[in-house]
């Protein structure tokens, strides 16, 4: 079994930043919310505090033991897990006068902490906090500070195992030298084993599905995407033949892709059997314009689509989801506690309550970037592992307002101009996900001689590492100018295109 370290999560909108962090030395790590007791055993190394939007003063704010904790493993707390071990252990915490947000230099006082080892002295660093520590707890000495705050990192080394404390966030790419803090505190301080590879997950997670499926079957909804592919792979490399793979076209695909998908999968020697659906979606999509609306008939007549193919397969017990982490987080609030749902995503419940069967989650725990890597060890070609994401309710999200088969056919055409003219200039491989949106705006046009009064259709791309935040693509000028003009010639019922500057956050990638 690999070391592990293990997140808790005080409600942070960063904390799986801390996560990537870890898992880039090849050490396992995984999040778990604030008021879930730790099942302890030997391959816990150590133990991350996250950062929280709330205070330690106010009533009912989030606590833990953390003298528990360092009584079994070494403690490193982030910004608020700084402030509540202080608070918890002697030291007082007090609102600030002036909140401090945004860049800081930081003044190492001890170099020779482990924290700070190899990281040179005035590195700049990310603060976002409206209380400060004011008084430590006995036997905590200040280890750096900055020119605004006079505890900026402490640290307790007189206990079982050492608690570190940072009021920043090392975190974030904002600050210099943080991933080098983080991998310092789990294989310096913890000394936990870099052995978390994507041979390892691989071989651990084939191993898991061999002893929960057993003798039994399973099916699985293929997308052609990375996702569900490289799930796929791991089940049929678990269980072989045992798996059967289901490829709706529900004809909110992009153009062509539901007879080039099938095609692709047979390179791969899975069993896939493709089932053509469009005209029920339509029919139930007619009239619906509200976005959760669209998404929940969708996600509603593929549950009956699949359950009435998975009727041809009466021994499979299991369902397969290519469920990725981000799936996760953006549904159901990791910390348990009151966070909005941002949207509702297809591989989360549903299927299992519908169908009485176990579900097989083999990526549930990854992200988008650790399933590429993944999927680069067990040979898959890059054709499947470098498309970019697409939605799971496909294009029905990306027609804004109602969803007919015109304005589908409208923004295949349109879409598909756009990816292959980031193929055809060697962009596509330099943005993390792109795709087209049909409005439900018409707008005044001019062509040849005639007036239009047609649709408008906004070019959306972004630069990623997991989709967790993303920014804008600066695509050249001159290529946008190119595309837009292709569009508007070829695509009848479009004689307008915007590109989408919004960054995420505040916007959504996707815009509904």
């Amino acid at each position: 079994m690999n070391h592990q370290i293990i997140i808790l999560d005080f409600g942070s909108q960063v904390t799986q930043l801390i996560a990537r962090n870890i898992r880039e030395a090849n050490v396992y790590c995984t999040i778990q919310p604030f008021h879930e007791p730790i099942v302890w055993n030997k391959n816990i190394k150590g133990v991350i505090l996250s950062g929280s939007p709330a205070s330690v003063n106010a009533e009912n704010s989030p606590y833990v033991n953390v003298l528990e904790i360092a009584s079994k493993v070494p403690v490193l707390g982030i910004c608020y897990g700084a402030q509540l071990t202080a608070h918890t252990l002697g030291g007082k915490v007090e609102n600030s006068d002036m909140r401090e947000y945004g860049r800081a230099q930081l003044n190492i006082k001890d170099h020779a902490c482990p924290i700070f080892k190899n990281i040179t002295n005035h590195p700049q660093v990310w603060m976002s906090h409206a209380d400060t520590i004011t008084q430590l707890p006995n036997d905590a000495i200040i280890i750096a500070d900055t020119d605004t705050i006079p505890i900026a990192a402490y640290q307790i080394t007189a206990l079982e195992n050492p608690i570190y404390a940072l009021q920043f966030h090392p975190e974030v790419t904002h600050s210099e030298h943080g991933k080098q803090m983080i991998q310092n505190f789990i294989l310096d301080v913890c000394q936990a084993n870099p052995t978390w590879t994507p041979n390892s997950y691989i071989e651990e997670t084939v191993t898991l599905i061999k002893n929960q499926v057993g003798d039994n079957e399973v099916i699985m909804a293929l997308s052609g995407g990375v996702d569900s592919t490289v799930a796929a792979m791991l089940i049929s490399k678990a269980i072989g033949e045992k798996l059967h793979c289901i490829f709706v076209d529900n004809g909110l695909l992009r153009k062509d892709e539901f007879e080039q998908v099938l095609i692709n999968y047979k390179t791969l020697g899975l069993h896939v059997k493709g089932v053509e659906a469009a005209a029920t979606f339509y029919k139930e999509l007619a009239g619906v314009s509200d976005p959760e609306g669209k998404r929940k008939i969708i996600g509603k007549l593929f549950i009956d689509v699949f359950q009435q193919e998975a009727k041809h397969y009466p021994n499979a017990k299991f369902l397969g989801q290519g469920t990725i982490y981000p799936d996760v987080i953006e549904s159901v609030s990791v910390s348990g506690g009151p966070s909005a749902t941002i949207k509702s995503h297809h591989n989360v419940g549903g299927l299992p309550e519908k169908m009485n069967m176990q579900l097989v989650e083999p990526l549930r725990a990854l992200f988008k970037d650790e399933v590429r890597r993944i999927g680069t060890q067990m040979g898959i070609a890059p054709m499947f592992l470098q498309r970019h994401p697409f939605p799971g309710p496909g294009l029905g999200i990306r027609v804004l307002g109602e969803v007919t088969a015109e304005k589908v056919k409208m923004l295949q055409e349109a879409d598909a101009i756009f990816i292959n003219g980031l193929k055809e200039e060697s962009l596509y491989d330099t943005v993390w996900q792109a795709g087209t949106m049909l409005l439900p705006v018409q707008s005044v046009g001019v062509m040849g001689d005639e007036r239009t009064y047609e649709f408008t259709c906004a070019l959306r791309a972004v630069t990623s590492v997991d989709g967790m935040t993303a920014d804008w693509a600066h695509l050249p000028h001159l290529f946008l100018a190119k595309i837009s003009n292709e569009i508007i010639n070829k695509v009848r019922g479009i004689n307008r295109v915007v590109y989408d500057i919004s960054s995420k956050p505040p916007a959504t990638i996707e815009w509904e």
